[in-house]
């Protein structure tokens, strides 16, 4: 039988994370090194996000991120997971895109949400409220339209009316559904609720219009995957998002990332506790063998054709040994075929 995890793809989304005891600057250079380190273990694409205000994210100019990426490295695919579309006009994100397309040609990826600030601070400070995540749909073919000089306002884009930037929607919600009429590639997650996943997955594929963008519906899976010489190592790269995750569900804020054994000894109330707990399943962690059987499980059951790895942690050594570990699992399955 042959291996799904042979015929994936498998890419990185890095969030910048922000840790303890260390500054923006040195996550944003640890993004772009390890961006290094993805290519070197031949993964086929490397994204950056998009947050505002967040203490414990410094990522906030995705396209600014993905330019210092793709300048270095020689290969791998660099985009945006993603532009939050609501945020911006679209004009301005196609300039965006068409720049960097023009700077590194056949590499870069437009990854779109529809999210809008973190909290009402922010999105009072970036001049938007909810409802503009209403009209993402029609946004979206704003945008798609600079790239092929469609707009009514008789305005060009430039440099990007022309190019062909490879655009992908971020499915939540009803984005499955959004991305389905617009005949796009979806990136959806996350891994730790697999039947709504699947769901929207199979909305997606029912759903799907053929574009010029995708001929037929193409399907990332997003999530943590941490992998490690033992379950118990694995588990201790998921305790400082788990921690900062329960944190910021009590708090009203996203702190740092702290060390796993900090996070451990501190104090928690019951509520933190259970968010903690809950933050700490689903997610795919083991050793190399517990991962490999996981991981072909949920590309059978999903048919999805590409992974987007999104594990953040304190330890950036060990990070690096999961992506490595990872990377040796796909090896060896499509050595084996």
């Amino acid at each position: 039988m042959s291996s799904a995890i042979a015929s994936a793809r498998f890419s990185v989304l890095d969030r910048s994370r922000t840790r303890e005891g260390h500054t923006g600057a040195e996550a944003l250079r640890d993004t772009v090194r390890l961006a290094r380190e993805a290519e070197a273990l031949d993964y086929h694409r490397f994204w950056v996000s998009e947050h505002h205000g967040v203490p414990g994210v410094a990522g906030s100019a995705p396209t600014v991120l993905a330019a210092a990426v793709a300048g270095a490295t020689d290969r791998i695919r660099v985009g945006t997971g993603g532009v939050m579309l609501p945020n911006h006009r679209p004009l301005v994100v196609a300039e965006q895109f068409g720049v960097l397309e023009s700077l590194f040609p056949g590499r870069v990826d437009m990854g779109l949400g529809r999210s809008v600030g973190f909290t009402d601070g922010v999105r009072r400070a970036l001049g938007r409220d909810k409802d503009d995540a209403d009209d993402f749909a029609e946004q979206l073919q704003e945008l798609l339209g600079w790239f092929v000089g469609t707009s009514p306002t008789g305005v060009h884009a430039r440099p990007s009316e022309g190019l062909t930037v490879a655009p992908f929607v971020l499915a939540m919600g009803e984005g499955a559904e959004i991305a389905a009429r617009a005949g796009l590639p979806m990136v959806i997650g996350d891994l730790r609720d697999r039947e709504r996943m699947r769901r929207g997955i199979d909305r997606y594929r029912a759903r799907f219009r053929p574009s010029p963008w995708a001929p037929e519906p193409y399907v990332v899976v997003s999530g943590t995957i941490a992998v490690a010489g033992s379950p118990e190592a694995a588990r201790r790269l998921l305790i400082p998002e788990a921690w900062s995750m329960a944190y910021s569900r009590t708090h009203g804020t996203f702190p740092p990332l702290p060390p796993a054994e900090e996070a451990e000894a501190r104090s928690m109330t019951a509520k933190e506790r259970g968010f903690y707990e809950s933050g700490l399943t689903g997610h795919l962690a083991g050793t190399e063998e517990q991962v490999a059987d996981e991981l072909e499980t949920v590309l059978k059951e999903t048919g999805a054709q590409e992974v987007l790895v999104t594990t953040s942690t304190y330890d950036r050594a060990a990070l690096l040994d999961s992506y490595r570990r990872l990377a040796l699992i796909v090896h060896a399955e499509r050595s084996a075929g």
